[in-house]
């Protein structure tokens, strides 16, 4: 086995197994993928601050996301089409964050449904919900998250019109992948991902196929997905789905300020500062590069967390360090799920909590909860200035 010391080891493997149309969907961004880029180079501009001399023992990453015990303060972000990363994707993904003691979240587009990852893993996860327009409909998924105990509903309120991402259209992206010319030339290459792909639970879209009137299989799917997502979310549908929910409300997708007020208005348990890892507007400004605005909107009347970016355990004592109280990460994880399976989740896992951890000691700290801006140089400039 390859000796794996960082997320970029696992990325590696990544590329090499799985097929294009798969790596592409999840390594790329909308448009010129200048957001996409920056999420993460903007990290790099932050520097660490060095202390000696302080007692480093008895550290702890130990912390709480939305009143959840956590062994760090990163969860699984929701990532569509994960069950094509690999096979049983979510259910794979689901059980190595539950054993690791962080949050899982299934997302709308999972492959695995909400039923499916509930029976195999036995334990509460995070939903992820795109709003559709079809109402009946959501109002059934939500029911489906509460049968299944999920602990949390996430909203994701950054995808009312889809992103171009042009990967994705010149792939034919799709589930199972169509089968052209290009694409079968690619899988021949991928054979042991296509061994595993037989003995999956599914190959489409379970939260889907099945429960939609006139979907039955991936020939309908593609014109009802295109058309579902909700131009019309506005706030007062959003507190509307809370009401339904009556759970614990974490809103993903906020970027401004003013956003992030209104989100605590409404009484969310949590903000997820994100850009959708860069795949929806593109030239928005990096979810980091955001953070210290939106900590001083907020930070006293809503737990926030930050997403977008983040590859590594410093990337996520910076998120901290600046104010966030949690963390999601995404690609990190699908890399490592595409790579190794259940086993490269964990993998992934532990490469950031140790990096998370190290650092944190390097900087002087033994506990999460005691990080703050004195940890970091920050430049002046950082948040911009915008005419």
């Amino acid at each position: 086995m390859a000796v794996i010391t960082n997320i970029e080891d696992l990325k590696r493997i990544y590329e090499r197994r799985v097929p294009r149309m798969f790596y592409d969907y999840a390594e790329s961004g909308s448009w010129t993928e200048q957001t996409f880029r920056e999420n993460s180079s903007d990290f790099d501009l932050i520097r660490l601050r060095q202390r000696v001399a302080v007692d480093m023992s008895g550290r702890s990453t130990a912390s709480q996301m939305v009143g959840q015990d956590v062994a760090m303060p990163v969860a699984l972000a929701p990532v569509g089409l994960t069950g094509m990363q690999n096979a049983d994707g979510e259910i794979k993904a689901a059980r190595a964050a539950n054993e690791f003691g962080v949050p899982f979240t299934l997302s709308t587009m999972s492959i695995n449904s909400i039923e499916e990852v509930a029976e195999a893993t036995g334990r509460p996860f995070w939903f992820q919900l795109y709003t559709m327009r079809d109402t009946d409909y959501t109002s059934r998924l939500i029911q489906r998250a509460k049968a299944a105990k999920c602990s949390a509903l996430v909203i994701t309120l950054d995808l009312q019109i889809l992103g171009q991402r042009h990967k994705d259209l010149k792939n034919g992206l799709s589930a199972p992948p169509k089968l052209t010319p290009r694409t079968i030339a690619n899988l021949m290459t991928k054979w042991a991902w296509g061994i595993e792909m037989l003995g999956a639970k599914r190959r489409n879209f379970g939260n889907i196929v099945g429960h939609v009137q006139g979907v039955s299989d991936n020939a309908n799917l593609g014109a009802w997905t295109a058309e579902q997502f909700d131009p019309t979310l506005d706030w007062g549908k959003v507190a509307k789905l809370m009401e339904q929910w009556d759970g614990k409300v974490i809103l993903k997708g906020i970027l401004d300020a003013e956003d992030a007020k209104m989100a605590a208005k409404l009484g969310a348990d949590a903000i997820v500062v994100s850009n959708h890892g860069g795949r929806q507007l593109d030239g928005a400004l990096s979810s980091i590069r955001v953070l210290p605005e939106i900590m001083d909107a907020v930070g006293g009347d809503i737990e926030v967390h930050l997403d977008s970016g983040i590859r590594s355990g410093q990337d996520v004592l910076k998120a901290l360090a600046l104010g966030a109280k949690g963390t999601m990460i995404g690609r990190a994880f699908v890399y490592g799920l595409g790579a190794m399976g259940q086993a490269g989740v964990t993998k992934a896992l532990e490469v950031i909590h140790r990096e998370l951890d190290v650092t944190m000691a390097l900087c002087g700290e033994k506990n999460v909860a005691d990080l703050g801006r004195h940890n970091l140089l920050v430049p002046e400039d950082f948040g911009g200035r915008w005419a």
